[in-house]
């Protein structure tokens, strides 16, 4: 597109003029305030350090100041929306550099009233007109050629003449008071030649100066900087521009997550964000010559609904990040969660049944970024289309040449298009089948036939809902081969999926208000949707093994992918979301044609589709009580195999960094154990036997691994061990075991640290004679050591020797321990036995996570002696905190409370640890006082009132008694 310079340039000095018009509100003030410092110090010189310059700093500071808190007060009080405040601090902003520049230049010149030899330019963000409290301010200064060369250099020196030099001069003394005003400033100072070579060269740098206004200064260099821009750089490249455009938005999502339903969006940044539409308008402002999003309108390339819609989304993530930046007080970009419960309450939202305050702000946040993306969507269609016109640029996708008609729609390329505008009036069923069209056709769907979607939606009622070929394409889609997640997705974000299952449009945009799921809800499904097909192609095998063989062979494909879609659909309501779902999936089976056995299975897998995970990850395995519970809970095979699956998937769903190799060796345990029940089978019900087998498998293995090992030696180790050890551990570690006690020579401790990448732990055997509280201080090292025990068992042999085996990972769960790591933790485990570290000490100032302590949960601790058939279980779950279980872990000790294997999950901010207890005679705990006593004082740990009175000062503690020693010192003197 051929781009008139004539228009272009006057449209900008036009906007400019605009600028003009609005009389900034602070500028006279500022200007006087100038002329008073300036009447006091006739004479004196405003150095660095000088009365003058510091007077006219302070002054500076506080005009900023009480123009942001007037700015932030208008926008608690709903007097501004977003896009005002971020225009009112940019006039702010403007005015202070304006009068700053002239009393700088009066001050360099000696004359008032002289004029600026440079152009001052705000550029970038900036010279959209807009600011956030802690922007940026991006300059550009437009110096007579060649002028810019000698910035920097001794000004002493003769640099050319006098008005050369006082440019330069005040280009420094602007930079200097703004830098000491704590602005930050991103800044640039070039003649017009150079703005033109550095424009060709950078693409950050061209689009920076495709937003640049005048400021104040040479209005004449301003403007033959525009007209060179116009000529030089916008005329002809406008293609390499839009690919260069959408190439940095698509790396930028990559960057930030790929998801605009993120928990934790960076509002500036992040997909759905304010960015993504800077990027819309750039392309708009570059091809067609427009300053205003208005004008898109009056061009035909936006739809006045469009245009509304573009505003509204822009005033809300302008208002989203000033608060924001007044909140934080600084350019924070993230919308954590230490930040969410406050952004909501300024903003005005108000709790719900169902949803908190902080959950109904996030989800409006969700439905603003999803309209973005719907704009995206449009935008980019509009400008492919108005390419593919004669005399338009080159396209920009290559496309396929096809036309194809089916069903009242066209192929058309790679879209699918409506044949006529009533497609949908006519047969409302072809909401749903265009979706099945496109996904069997691998087809994009045209924007305005996805803008005639969006206006038909109101043809998705009850009728539609129960129309039996809708629910027959639906379920087509749901279960197809062909990546249903992203046609699923579409339908979603068309509204389609949310109006066609209304229990599904419930959860559209909903944030649980914890770190456990990285999503929203609906997008949690979605991506549950997508793993699950990747699992049944094989592309998640390797992960997966047992999952995938059954997916391909035991697993009823409509029955597993419908309880997907719907495990988590009653998330939001007042009362269980499993038993909520499990109603929802009873009335949608019949809809979808599922027989009776069918929709049961679903209505069960929704209901208990959370049973898995929690006996896997809280419950001792090797405990036969617990696989009779939990097949008492799954009762058939059929179930099993599916609860399975579904476990995986979910868990995999929640976000990056949540599944490990650890859970999903715990979830094939528990698998089989319940498989082998399931089917009777002998090695699981006759315990001596299994006993007998786990022994001759260690001798086995034994003989190979030790052949210097005789036999009496043999039958005497075996024989130091109870018959619930042979059980309790995998072979590997029988054989650690046995090389750890024989090469303990009666003193100190054996251990042995191994590295299990499969399962993404380090796992750490340990052996030394058994003591009370060992548990507890092995716990308090690791926690030392910033390592987490994510399981514990612990063992004795008949001769009382502790074999404790723990495995541990990072806090982050995202990095494996490295070797330096597994060194410091064997060393502070020596150091806290040897009593040179005490625990309590050095996790008394271990930092609290600021996202942890935006969350407040209810406490919970429960003791059941029914779950175990050999100990008492108690489960604690509170906010997690640094040193948790350790303190726990102590204070069953201090109650006489021996732990015999123990368990920590961490689900996000909750924090989970389950003991299994004796007493001191090896029985379960079932005195009442003991119980009631154990609780009271799990709960004072959770509430952090517990707070043990340390043995020695901590490090604090002895920096505030030798600084308290130095003042009374220095008194003295």
């Amino acid at each position: 597109m051929k781009i008139s310079v004539e228009v272009w340039v006057n449209g900008l000095m036009g906007n400019k003029q605009s600028k003009k018009l609005k009389k900034p509100y602070t500028a006279e003030k500022i200007r006087k305030a100038f002329d008073k410092i300036a009447d006091a110090h006739v004479g004196v010189p405003y150095e660095a350090g000088s009365p003058a310059r510091a007077e006219a700093l302070e002054m500076l500071k506080k005009t900023l100041s009480k123009g942001h808190k007037r700015a932030h007060k208008n926008l608690l009080n709903r007097d501004y929306r977003g896009g005002k405040c971020a225009e009112v601090i940019s006039s702010l902003m403007d005015n202070i550099i304006v009068e700053l520049a002239r009393f700088g230049n009066n001050l360099l010149t000696g004359q008032d009233g002289q004029p600026i030899s440079c152009s001052i330019v705000a550029v970038g963000g900036y010279g959209r007109g807009r600011l956030a409290p802690g922007s940026d301010i991006d300059l550009l200064f437009i110096t007579p050629k060649d002028q810019n060369k000698n910035l920097g250099k001794n000004s002493g020196k003769n640099s050319g003449n006098n008005q050369d030099k006082s440019s330069l001069e005040l280009v420094e003394f602007i930079l200097y008071m703004l830098w000491d005003m704590g602005l930050k400033v991103g800044h640039a100072t070039r003649d017009v030649e150079d703005c033109i070579v550095h424009a060709k060269e950078d693409m950050t740098i061209r689009t920076a100066m495709l937003e640049s206004r005048f400021l104040t200064g040479n209005e004449d260099l301003f403007l033959k900087f525009r007209q060179k821009f116009a000529s030089k750089i916008l005329s002809g490249s406008a293609r390499n521009f839009v690919k260069a455009k959408l190439d940095e938005r698509d790396l930028r999502h990559k960057r930030s997550g790929e998801s605009r339903y993120l928990v934790e969006p960076n509002v500036k940044e992040g997909k759905g964000g304010l960015r993504d539409l800077n990027t819309l308008f750039w392309i708009a402002k570059y091809c067609y010559a427009v300053d205003t999003v208005d004008e898109l309108v009056d061009c035909g390339f936006l739809s006045r609904d469009e245009l509304n819609l573009f505003k509204r989304c822009d005033n809300f993530l302008w208002a989203v990040r000033s608060h924001l930046h007044f909140l934080t007080g600084r350019a924070e970009e993230r919308l954590g969660f230490d930040n969410q419960t406050a952004m909501a309450e300024a903003m005005g939202f108000k709790s719900t049944s169902g949803l908190n305050k902080v959950e109904r702000f996030m989800r409006q946040y969700f439905l603003i970024a999803k309209d973005v993306g719907d704009l995206t969507r449009i935008f980019c269609a509009r400008l492919e289309a108005e390419q593919t016109k004669p005399g338009r640029l080159a396209r920009l996708p290559a496309l396929f040449q096809r036309q194809k008609q089916v069903h009242g729609f066209t192929i058309s390329g790679q879209r699918l298009t409506m044949v006529r505008s009533d497609v949908f009036r006519k047969n409302p069923v072809n909401l749903i089948r265009m979706f099945k069209l496109a996904n069997d056709y691998k087809l994009l769907i045209h924007p305005d036939t996805l803008r005639e979607v969006t206006r038909s939606r109101h043809l998705i009622d009850k009728n539609l809902r129960e129309h039996p070929e809708a629910n027959k394409l639906f379920l087509e889609i749901l279960t197809s081969r062909n990546h249903p997640e992203r046609i699923l997705r579409r339908m979603n974000e068309a509204g389609v999926l949310g109006k066609l299952l209304p229990d599904f449009g419930r959860i559209v945009a909903m944030m649980q208000f914890n770190m456990y799921h990285h999503y929203t809800a609906d997008e949690h499904l979605l991506r549950a949707i997508g793993i699950l097909s990747e699992l049944e192609r094989g592309e998640l095998e390797d992960d997966h093994p047992l999952a995938h063989r059954l997916m391909t062979q035991n697993i009823n494909r409509k029955v597993i992918y419908l309880a997907v879609l719907l495990h988590d659909i009653a998330k939001g309501r007042p009362e269980d979301h499993s038993l909520a779902g499990a109603r929802i999936a009873r009335r949608l089976g019949p809809r979808l044609s599922l027989t009776k056995n069918e929709t049961e299975l679903v209505e069960w897998l929704v209901e208990y589709h959370l049973v898995m995970s929690d006996t896997a990850q809280r419950r001792d395995l090797t405990d036969p009580q617990t696989i009779e519970d939990f097949v008492a809970s799954v009762q058939t095979l059929e179930r099993l195999r599916h609860l399975l699956v579904l476990t995986v998937v979910d868990i995999r769903a929640v976000g990056p960094g949540v599944w490990n190799g650890w859970k999903g060796q715990l979830l094939r345990e528990l698998y089989f154990e319940a498989e082998a029940m399931l089917v009777g089978s002998a090695s699981h019900a006759n315990r001596p036997l299994r006993v007998a087998n786990a022994q001759k498998e260690f001798l086995d293995v034994l003989q190979v691994n030790m052949p210097d090992w005789s036999e009496a030696k043999c039958k005497k180790y075996i024989a130091r061990h109870h018959d619930a050890y042979w059980l309790s551990y995998d072979i590997e570690t029988k054989i650690k075991h046995a090389a750890l006690l024989s090469s303990f020579d009666g003193h100190g401790f054996q251990i042995d640290v191994t590295e299990d990448k499969k399962q993404d732990v380090l796992e750490l055997n340990f052996t030394c004679p058994d003591h009370p509280g060992l548990f507890s201080r092995l716990s308090g090292a690791c926690a030392v050591a910033g390592l987490t025990i994510v399981d514990a068992k612990l063992a004795i042999t008949r001769d009382g020797m502790a074999l404790d085996v723990l495995r541990l990972q990072e806090p982050a769960r995202e990095n494996f321990p490295d070797k330096e790591r597994v060194k410091r933790l064997i060393s502070t485990i020596e150091s806290v036995l040897r009593g040179d570290i005490l625990p309590p000490d050095r996790l008394a100032d271990a930092p609290f996570s600021r996202r942890v302590n935006a969350f407040k949960l209810v406490n919970n601790v429960m003791i059941d002696n029914d779950v175990s058939s050999h100990s008492t279980v108690i489960e604690v779950s509170g906010l997690d905190r640094p040193g948790l279980l350790y303190a726990l872990a102590k204070t069953l000790f201090n109650l006489n409370v021996t732990i015999v294997s123990a368990r920590a999950v961490t689900f996000g901010e909750r924090a989970v640890d389950v003991f299994y207890v004796q007493d001191l005679t090896g029985e379960k705990v079932t005195r009442k006082s003991k119980l009631t006593a154990i609780m009271d004082s799990l709960q004072m740990v959770l509430t952090n009132q517990d707070k043990p009175i340390p043995t020695k000062p901590s490090k604090q503690a002895k920096q505030a008694k030798q600084s308290k020693q130095a003042k009374q010192g220095s008194k003295a003197a």
